[in-house]
């Protein structure tokens, strides 16, 4: 397996330009556990710096679309859509992202950057209640980062 990425002369950005524009769609997923009072919060509307989860689409969304200036050797994308969506558990919330394009390499870390930042998100809007009396985090992590799913071709 030769790496695209780094070559005899050093790093470099991978060229695309002799590929063709196709349809390209990744879907990324990952979990942030959390005290299940502080899920009943979210749930029900009531955390103190208001809706946790909207606060989390937005910031996921942006994250996706200045993914090429946060990794540096990506490339700028035209993004077709993003959809970040949440599931509860008793003691997590899974975000999923995901993204779509025309355009020549895939969306992958588009998807994984936009599912991060969203769970990010989410602590930062419920640190406050996450926090022991010592102001650690014992129960509060993030995990399971990956991408579930990539198209490259045919719209689906």
């Amino acid at each position: 397996m030769k790496l695209t990425h780094v070559d005899e002369k050093g790093v470099k950005m991978v060229e695309v330009g002799h590929k063709d524009v196709v349809f390209r769609k990744a879907i990324a997923k990952g979990k942030i556990r959390l005290k299940p009072e502080t899920i009943k919060l979210i749930q029900e509307g009531k955390t103190k710096k208001g809706n946790v989860l909207a606060a989390a689409q937005i910031a996921g969304i942006l994250a996706v679309k200045r993914t090429w200036e946060i990794i540096p050797l990506c490339h700028p994308i035209p993004l077709t859509g993003v959809d970040i969506s949440f599931e509860f558990g008793e003691d997590y919330i899974e975000a999923t992202c995901e993204v779509r394009a025309y355009y020549k390499t895939g969306v992958e870390m588009e998807a994984l950057t936009g599912v991060s930042v969203a769970l990010l998100t989410i602590w930062d809007m419920v640190k406050a209640v996450e926090k022991d009396e010592k102001g650690q985090y014992p129960v509060t992590r993030i995990y399971d980062i990956r991408v579930v799913e990539k198209i490259k071709g045919n719209y689906l």
